[in-house]
C-alpha cells in the first residue's frame, strides 16, 4: 500500500447532493489535507437506469462552493483516469470471471420473472422478503445448478446473464472500523449480490472495490447505511487477493431529523420549511424542486463549519473553525458513533456568526448579487461596503441584507405611521419642521454633528431625546429596524435625510 494518504468521494449522479453527502466529502477532503493526501472525486454511474443529466456538473459545482476542490476529477483528470465509472466499463469483467473461476462467484442466468416466482413461492411468516442466497441459489437457474455445457451452450447464444458473489455459508467476517472498532458479521445473513450485469455493467460492490485497489485508495469513509455492505466488500478484497492493500474504513454516522428519530430525508426539510441540499436542484425528470443552502442564504464557510460540526469536535468547545482550522484539527477518533441531529437555528446561528465576523469584502459579491436580484444596482462599492459593515450583525442570512439595507438606497415609499401616531404630538411635529432647518445648515453632516444638534434641539423644546428617536428612525427607515439612526442619517447623506424627514412629515399630517 502506498504511504501517501489517498481518499475519494465517489457520488453517484442521481439527484441532488445531501447534507450527508456534503459532510462525507468534507470527512474525506479534512483527512486528506490534514495529512498531506490526494482527494480524489470518481462518478460511480454503473447504474444507467438512475443516471440524471445535470447531476455530475451539480456535484462538481457543490464541491466549488464549499471549497473543496479535488485533486484528481472527471474534469481535472489524474494519473488513475478515467474517473467515471462508466467508462471504466471493459476493466471490470476480467476481474468477475476470475471470481467465477475460482469458484467464489457463478453465472446466473433467472430472467426477472424467475425472480419474482421465487419471491413469492419461497415467502413465509419466517423469511418474508427471500433473497438469492446459499438456501435458494440451489434451486435456481445459474452455473451452480446447470451442467458445464449448459452453461456454455446459454453464454454462446447470448442468453442474458448476471455475475453473483457466492457468500460462504457461516464464516464470521470482521474489520477494524476507524468509529466503531471491531465489527463482525456472520455471511449467512447475507445474499448473494450481483457483481455485474446482464449489459456488463459492474454493480456497486465489484466496481468499488475494483476501483479503490487500481486507484491505490488508503481510506474509504461512507455512511453508515453501507454497513450492511461491507462483508461483500471484504470478501471481494479477499478473493481478488488483494487484502494487504484494503483501504482503511469508517462508517460515518447518520445526519439525523431534528427530533432525532430517523435519518434526515428531503421530505423532513420540505415539511419543516428548511434545505437538506447544498444548492437548488430541480429533478429535470420530474422537475422538482429543492431548495439549497446557498440560495437560502449561507455563507460556503458558515455550511461547511456547521457540517463539520454534525458529528465531530475537536474537544476543545470551540464552534467556529475556518477551513484552515478544521483541516488542522481534524481525526477520525473525534467523529461520533452515534447519529447526529440536525437542528436549523443552530445552522442559522453559525451563518449568523460568520457573517458577523465576514469582512465587507468578503460579503460585497454576495450582497450585490442579492440587491441585484431586489432590482437595486450598486454603483460605488465603497458605499455598500460602508453600509454592509453597518447592517451585517442583523443578518442571519445573505438574503436579510436586502430587507436590512434598502433604504440605504432607495427612499421608502410608505412609512411606519402606526408605531407614531399614539405618542405623535404638536410638539414633536414642530420638533421635526425646526429639525430640518437647523440640518439644512450643518457644515459637517457627520452622525456626531447630527447627534449633537438633535439632542441640543429636543432639550431646547423640553421633549425627551428617546421620544423623538423612534419617529426619526421610522421617517429615515421606514419601519422599528435598522442600525444607529444618527449613523443612518449621515450616511444617506444631507439632501435624502431632509427628503425622508418632508415625507414622514406629510404622512402623519
Amino acid at each position: 500500500m502506498s504511504n501517501k494518504v489517498r481518499v475519494r468521494f465517489a457520488p453517484s449522479p442521481t439527484g441532488g447532493l445531501h447534507l450527508g453527502g456534503v459532510r462525507t466529502v468534507l470527512y474525506n477532503y479534512l483527512f486528506a489535507r490534514h495529512h498531506g493526501g490526494d482527494f480524489v472525486l470518481r462518478i460511480e454511474d454503473t447504474d444507467q437506469n438512475r443516471f440524471v443529466p445535470g447531476a455530475e456538473d451539480y456535484i462538481l459545482e457543490c464541491l466549488h462552493w464549499c471549497g473543496m476542490q479535488p485533486d484528481e476529477s472527471p474534469v481535472i483528470g489524474g494519473p488513475y483516469a478515467p474517473y467515471r465509472q462508466s467508462e471504466r466499463k471493459s476493466s471490470y469483467r476480467a476481474y468477475a470471471e476470475k471470481l467465477v473461476e475460482e469458484g467464489h462467484a457463478y453465472y446466473a442466468f433467472d430472467t426477472p420473472e424467475e425472480l419474482d416466482e421465487m419471491r413469492a413461492r419461497f415467502k413465509s411468516e419466517q423469511n418474508p422478503s427471500p433473497q438469492y442466497d446459499h438456501h435458494l441459489r440451489e434451486k435456481m437457474r445459474n452455473s451452480l445448478t446447470l451442467g458445464d455445457d449448459e452453461v456454455t451452450r446459454l453464454i454462446s447464444e447470448g442468453v442474458p446473464y448476471v455475475i453473483r458473489i457466492k457468500m460462504p455459508d457461516h464464516e464470521t467476517v470482521q474489520f477494524t472500523d476507524m468509529i466503531r472498532g471491531e465489527v463482525s458479521f456472520n455471511t449467512a445473513t447475507v445474499d448473494d449480490k450481483v457483481l455485474l450485469k446482464n449489459d456488463g455493467m459492474p454493480t456497486y460492490h465489484l466496481a468499488v472495490v475494483v476501483d479503490d485497489y487500481t486507484m491505490k485508495i488508503t481510506h474509504a469513509f461512507r455512511g453508515e447505511e453501507w454497513l450492511p455492505s461491507a462483508p461483500v466488500h471484504i470478501l471481494l478484497w479477499k478473493y481478488l487477493g488483494w487484502m494487504d492493500s484494503m483501504p482503511k474504513w469508517a462508517h460515518l454516522p447518520l445526519i439525523l431529523k431534528p427530533d432525532g428519530n430517523g435519518k434526515l430525508s428531503k421530505r423532513d426539510g420540505d415539511r419543516l420549511g428548511f434545505p437538506v441540499f447544498a444548492m437548488n436542484w430541480t429533478d429535470p425528470r420530474t422537475n422538482d424542486f429543492t431548495q439549497g443552502f446557498r440560495e437560502r442564504g449561507f455563507m460556503p464557510e458558515a455550511f461547511v463549519n456547521m457540517l463539520a460540526m454534525l458529528g465531530w469536535n475537536d474537544g476543545s468547545g470551540q464552534e467556529l473553525f475556518t477551513m484552515e482550522e478544521l483541516i488542522a484539527r481534524f481525526s477520525m477518533d473525534r467523529v461520533h458513533k452515534g447519529g447526529a441531529k440536525f437542528d436549523f437555528e443552530k445552522a442559522k446561528w453559525f451563518n449568523h456568526e460568520w457573517i458577523k465576523k465576514s469582512p465587507a469584502e468578503r460579503l460585497l459579491p454576495d450582497v450585490k448579487t442579492i440587491l441585484a436580484e431586489n432590482n437595486i444596482s450598486i454603483t460605488d462599492d465603497r458605499y455598500l461596503l460602508q453600509v454592509i459593515d453597518m447592517v451585517k450583525e442583523r443578518c442571519t442570512l445573505l438574503t436579510d441584507f436586502y430587507a436590512q439595507s434598502k433604504f440605504f438606497f432607495e427612499t421608502p415609499a410608505a412609512i411606519d405611521t402606526e408605531n407614531i401616531r399614539p405618542k405623535w404630538s404638536p410638539d414633536k411635529e414642530s420638533f421635526f419642521i425646526g429639525l430640518q432647518d437647523i440640518l439644512a445648515t450643518l457644515p459637517e453632516f457627520t452622525a456626531t454633528a447630527i447627534e449633537t444638534a438633535f439632542k441640543e434641539l429636543a432639550t431646547a423644546r423640553n421633549i425627551k431625546v428617546g421620544e423623538l428617536q423612534l419617529p426619526f428612525r421610522i421617517m429615515l427607515v421606514g419601519g422599528k429596524f435598522g442600525p444607529a439612526v444618527f449613523d443612518i442619517a449621515a450616511t444617506i447623506g444631507k439632501s435624502q435625510t431632509l427628503l425622508r424627514i418632508r415625507n414622514g412629515l406629510s404622512q402623519l399630517a
